[in-house]
């Protein structure tokens, strides 16, 4: 028999496995020793009484019967090396990843064309960005095996459910080897040091049911007849042809949205936001947030999540990361982008978040001047995300070394004499913020903090650090798509997919939306629908 309980409980009771065989025979009034098994469904952490921290876990207890110990039905896929039907997918980040599974579940061919290297090359390229500030264009944070999400932390919590099924999407990382509590926490975390090996185990099953995967292969072409897409071109000459195409290339592959652009295919420029990174003692978030000076070694480090609206433009916290390090993100010489990402265990003795301010089309008019643009250009707000990402750079001393200031100085409109330390490893420099971010931006975030100081008291102070600039929050770049078939409008054999197409922000939801595009593709080639 399976019971389902709800309990709230200590943080000891949560994760001492006597205490909580103990919780639960005495929740269902049975001896423990007729407890069989149990299985955690949902968990989180409630801190909002200062003396009473509980966990909030829902529980399946099986009494007197074998329990089922298959958390879930484990997908398999189909060989497709003699495949009716092929599709090119220009990407490998978690949109083209989970493309391309999906497609092998309806027995379609997908063939990812990555422009970056395999995991483990492109950590030694990240490892000379830390080092020396050199930046390889095409193997960086955002361009490689796995995307953007494989080396900046690999947070799996979404609000986008009805993008798709969120738990298959976390049951298929587990299935990879992402541990049992991704199943089960309120806000999943795999870890940057733990998602690379599960991006490489999720390529070598793809390539061993007949998939390919190219790796190092930039696409610099698209061929058109007519309202199709003929070829897929690279830079070393090779051409393809598929079935469709998949266009999943993450919000950074700015010569992508140029290809388009030439082409006068259809693009949009979509509203992103912009800011800082913002820097803590991670012992500082936590007293803040659990209401006492030293955290229960039992709980996680502590997070936040903050919002205000400041003369009706948005300001807010973004992929915060407890124990985590700011991390460089540029994807070209001459432009300074920041990031964050934590290990699994979030043990670093730092805490980050972006803090970013919503930027509109008339935003990046004004900042140009209007003599100068044209407000219709879908490229705009690209433009202007480039160009605040190159002033930053030109701020620095070079090496990628950081423009960066105390956040009470930022507050105070004075400059900062000395700087706390910081996790960023190419090293920061005192400056005046507001010589690189435009007067709308820098006031929304000034008066932002100040109202973040109040909701959480002590988080406005001069331990923290604001680093410069937060800017790859988003795609500042649509590519439409029909919103039933899920194709591009004038291009009926492509799909424009994930956060590289502008419909998907993370790893999970970019994810789902490649779900979705592979199933709108079987759709169209008349493969069943389950």
């Amino acid at each position: 028999m399976i019971h389902t309980l709800q309990l709230r409980i200590t943080p000891e009771e949560a994760y001492n496995d006597t205490l909580y065989l103990s919780v639960l025979s005495q929740q269902l009034a049975v001896d423990a020793s007729r407890i069989t098994g149990y299985r955690r469904i949902k968990e989180s952490v409630d801190a909002r009484n200062a003396r009473q921290i509980r966990i909030n876990s829902t529980v399946e207890v099986t009494l007197d019967e074998p329990p089922n110990l298959e958390l879930y039905q484990p997908i398999t896929w189909k060989s497709v090396e003699k495949a009716a039907h092929s599709v090119i997918i220009i990407g490998g980040g978690p949109a083209g990843l989970f493309a391309a599974l999906r497609l092998l579940e309806k027995g379609i061919r997908p063939i990812i064309v990555e422009r970056g290297k395999e995991v483990r090359s492109r950590r030694r390229d990240l490892a000379l960005m830390n080092k020396s500030g050199i930046v390889n264009a095409e193997s960086n944070y955002c361009f490689g095996e796995g995307g953007a999400g494989t080396y900046s932390d690999g947070k799996l919590y979404t609000r986008s459910s009805k993008r798709g099924n969120i738990q298959r999407i976390l049951q298929l990382f587990h299935q990879f080897g992402a541990p049992d509590k991704i199943l089960y926490q309120s806000h999943p975390h795999i870890g940057t040091n733990k998602l690379p090996q599960i991006i490489t185990a999720m390529r070598l099953e793809i390539e061993a049911h007949g998939g390919v995967y190219l790796l190092e292969k930039k696409v610099t072409n698209l061929v058109a007849e007519g309202q199709h897409i003929k070829k897929v071109i690279t830079h070393t000459g090779e051409m393809f042809e598929a079935d469709a195409v998949i266009i999943a290339t993450g919000h950074s592959a700015r010569d992508i949205y140029t290809l388009f652009h030439d082409n006068h295919w259809l693009l949009e420029a979509k509203p992103f936001a912009l800011g800082v990174r913002i820097e803590h003692p991670q012992s500082l978030i936590d007293s803040i947030q659990y209401h006492t000076p030293i955290r229960d070694p039992l709980l996680p480090p502590a997070s936040y999540s903050l919002v205000e609206q400041v003369n009706t433009r948005g300001v807010f916290s973004f992929c915060m990361c407890p124990g985590g390090i700011i991390a460089p993100a540029a994807t070209a010489q001459g432009e300074l982008v920041v990031n964050g990402w934590s290990p699994s265990k979030r043990n670093n003795p730092y805490s980050n978040s972006g803090m970013v301010v919503q930027v509109g089309v008339s935003d990046a008019y004004q900042y140009f001047g209007s003599k100068s643009v044209d407000a219709d250009d879908p490229l705009l707000l690209m433009r202007f995300q480039q160009a605040i990402e190159q002033k930053a750079f030109l701020v620095g001393s070079g090496n990628l070394i950081a423009p960066a200031q105390r956040m009470t100085d930022f507050v105070r409109k004075q400059p900062s004499t000395s700087l706390p330390v910081c996790s960023y490893i190419p090293g920061t420099q005192a400056c005046d913020l507001d010589a690189i971010l435009p007067n709308f931006i820098a006031n929304t975030l000034r008066e932002g903090c100040k109202l973040f100081g109040k909701k959480m008291k002590g988080y406005l102070t001069d331990a923290a650090i604001m680093v410069a600039t937060e800017s790859r929050t988003s795609s500042p770049v649509r590519i439409p798509r029909h919103p039933e078939k899920l194709t591009h409008p004038q291009l009926g054999n492509v799909y424009p997919c994930g956060e590289g197409a502008g419909y998907a922000g993370g790893i999970v939801s970019a994810a789902m939306d490649g779900e979705s595009v592979a199933n709108a593709i079987a759709e169209r080639f008349g493969y069943p629908k389950k």
